[in-house]
């Protein structure tokens, strides 16, 4: 069954993932993350690389992020953590004006969720030239450092600002993450990338929307009012 089309003007949410969402993170940026955890864990466990960077994607598998799995399984203060990764150079990301006037025309609030962190966040968004059209950031802290996919943040995320999941509409480039998204209501819309994690895809049912070009979609939201 086709999904309906969404109409721009009865939302009254929008809520964007940030990394792979707004924009399109290079190689480079990837590199240089795998590089800061890899660098951050072998300091912290006191392991070589290698077996930092088998923690790493355990962690990341087993507890839907890195960062979690060292908190639980190592109780590390996240803090130290996230200033380690704030090192991550984004001169990558350039200004998107289109996007930009895209979100200025987009009826409704409109929300940041994301697994990253709000110093991370909000760097990204000024360089993109967003950052005035978001009404607020919903970051890993905020989740009491429980990932996406777990449902909890996502009720959390609706409890604090007020969001009526019928009346909200969830962007993703992470298929899993837009499931606790659909059982709460929400429309879902899944940005289609080449990454690993958006490939052999099967489980599309919590889906409402596939779309490779986010402000492509949203200009034809826009145009439809």
């Amino acid at each position: 069954m086709t999904a309906p089309l969404i109409q721009a003007q009865e939302i009254k949410t929008w809520i964007f993932d940030l990394d792979n969402t707004l924009y399109r993170t290079t190689p480079g940026m990837l590199q240089q993350t795998d590089e800061l955890m890899g660098t951050f864990i072998s300091n912290f466990l006191n392991v070589d690389r290698a077996e930092a960077r088998r923690i790493q994607k355990s962690y990341f598998r087993s507890y839907g992020l890195t960062l979690r799995g060292l908190m639980l399984q190592h109780s590390l203060n996240p803090q130290l953590y996230i200033d380690h990764l704030s090192q991550l150079d984004l001169t990558d990301i350039k200004a998107d004006p289109k996007l930009s006037s895209c979100l200025a025309e987009l009826p409704g609030k409109k929300i940041i969720h994301t697994n990253a962190f709000t110093y991370h966040t909000h760097q990204v968004m000024e360089r993109l030239g967003i950052t005035q059209h978001f009404d607020g950031i919903f970051d890993i802290s905020d989740a009491d450092y429980i990932p996406k996919p777990a449902i909890e943040p996502y009720r959390m995320l609706c409890d604090l600002y007020d969001i009526q999941a019928s009346c909200a509409v969830m962007v993703e480039d992470i298929s899993r993450n837009l499931e606790p998204a659909a059982a709460l209501g929400m429309t879902t819309v899944w940005i289609q990338t080449n990454t690993s994690w958006a490939k052999n895809v099967t489980e599309t049912g919590h889906i409402d929307h596939v779309i490779t070009d986010l402000t492509g979609f949203l200009e034809n939201l826009i145009k439809r009012g």
